[in-house]
């Protein structure tokens, strides 16, 4: 007879993991099935994020960020650092140290949590039922009461420029350089070719971005995207937008770009290219044709605003499903779905999910830009804050950026928070909180906030809505008070 599982979880990454744990916490027999083989030959977990997403791309960008201060800035502030240089293998060898802890510590979570970890590639075959293949080809099933679909996504392909082992490479690939280019081209100026390229950039390479939309960052802000295209351009990003890639051609262990743009076709050799051009959701497999669960013309599960599939008690979160493809959102879906499968009630609000860019400066995002606002038929009001003008960030040499607040003009209700600058990951979960408890702008305007912070900007920001900001000139007149 088939082990028997309350739960079971396909996918240890940000959204299974999670899920696993939290249905574990909640007194169910929980099992979470995973593949994802490291270079040792050992099934780890964590998926994308921990492995090949989030975590080593941070300890990238965050080594190459103190280098460029090193070098660049600290100067300004008084420290003579002399002769800079950086050891790319030792930084990569960080980077793989910090993925093993944190990989390793998922599997402490799951024994001191309960959670019983199987090995290999899940499939869900009909209702109630998981397949499991081990690597050695054996395969077992297992029933459940409950299945959490979680595999996550992989990048997508483009045919005009096939991967080609060191020199044509997806963001995987873009993660393992054991040196710095001289020249990189990346596919792609959206968040993950922005922190690739950034940091390559910082490192020495003499980078082009090929991007084949003619805006920069439509799903931002325009007044932040105006100003973070300037800073990153202004840091040797040479960010070429119109610009469609129709070929690639590889001569002499060089890369030859073939692009057309507002001026016709060219052409521009590289070292190496990244292609940065977006994810598709991981599904294919991972259901049997008995399954039953239906999926969209691009891969997508369908679910309900709980995560529910068309079949009962199949559950399918993070980026398998509709949405933002965010380690976070994946986190907070398995949280989700793990109470109500539990039995309680549990809701998530898709308005105030954070977005962060881990440029430097930092680009986050919280609900509405001005233009959707707009497109929405919502009359809105907006106050901006420049970092220029705030004490603390002159005195961490860190004056770039603004912080913005959009607010319904009627009622007063927040309905996005938008910044680029220092932190600014950090800074954007006053949105959200503020966002999730239905605050007003005039309730940030009225909170009392520690002097000095960067925080100020948005504080300030949020005065600047009705024209008060303290320490930058309004641009809006006072309201008259009655008498």
């Amino acid at each position: 007879m088939a082990d028997k599982y309350d739960v079971i979880v396909i996918g240890a990454g940000p959204g299974g993991y999670v899920a696993a744990i939290r249905a574990a916490q909640m007194g169910l027999k929980t099992a979470c099935v995973e593949k994802w083989v490291n270079k040792k030959g050992k099934v780890v977990h964590g998926g994308t994020c921990l492995n090949v997403g989030c975590i080593p791309s941070k300890s990238l960008l965050e080594a190459s960020h103190k280098y460029t201060e090193a070098k660049h800035d600290f100067g300004d502030i008084g420290i003579d650092t002399g002769d800079v240089s950086m050891d790319v293998k030792k930084m990569m060898a960080r980077k793989d140290k910090i993925v093993a802890n944190l990989t390793g510590g998922i599997s402490s979570l799951f024994q001191a949590n309960g959670v019983t970890a199987l090995e290999g590639t899940g499939k869900v075959l009909s209702k109630g039922k998981v397949e499991v293949t081990h690597q050695d080809g054996e395969k077992a099933t297992y029933d459940a009461d409950n299945i959490i679909i979680a595999t996550g996504s992989v990048p997508v392909e483009i045919p005009p420029a096939p991967l080609t082992e060191g020199l044509i490479v997806d963001s995987t690939g873009a993660l393992e350089f054991q040196e710095t280019p001289k020249r990189l081209g990346v596919i792609g100026a959206g968040v993950i070719g922005l922190e690739l390229g950034s940091v390559w950039n910082r490192l020495g390479s003499e980078v082009t971005m090929l991007e084949a939309m003619e805006s920069f960052l439509p799903m931002v802000d325009k007044d932040i995207a105006k100003e973070t295209q300037k800073l990153l351009t202004k840091q040797g990003l040479d960010i070429k937008l119109g610009a469609r890639v129709t070929g690639t051609e590889i001569k002499d262990n060089e890369v030859v770009v073939q692009y057309t743009d507002g001026k016709g076709e060219q052409e521009q050799t590289f070292d190496k290219v990244i292609v940065c051009v977006g994810r598709r959701p991981y599904t294919q497999g991972v259901l049997d044709d008995d399954a039953g669960v239906k999926l969209d013309e691009r891969g997508f599960i369908f679910v309900d605003d709980h995560c529910r599939t068309s079949v009962p008690s199949v559950y399918a979160i993070g980026d398998a499903v509709r949405g933002q493809m965010l380690a976070h959102k994946a986190s907070e879906e398995g949280i989700m779905v793990a109470d109500i499968i539990a039995g309680h009630k549990a809701e998530m609000n898709y308005d105030a999910i954070p977005c962060v860019i881990y440029t430097a400066p930092e680009v986050a995002w919280v609900g509405m830009n001005e233009q959707e606002a707009k497109t929405a038929g919502i009359e809105v009001k907006t106050g901006s804050f420049s970092f220029a003008a705030s004490g603390r960030a002159m005195a961490n040499n860190a004056t770039e950026g603004v912080a913005k607040v959009i607010a319904d003009a009627e009622t007063d209700r927040i309905l996005g928070v938008h910044i680029v600058g220092q932190h600014a990951g950090e800074l954007i979960a006053q949105g959200v909180i503020a966002m999730e408890f239905g605050s007003s702008a005039e309730d940030l305007a009225l909170t009392c906030y520690a002097h000095p912070t960067i925080s100020e900007v948005v504080h300030e920001a949020a005065l600047a809505v009705e024209g008060h900001a303290i320490h930058m000139a309004n641009r809006k007149k006072r309201k008259k008070q009655k008498a």
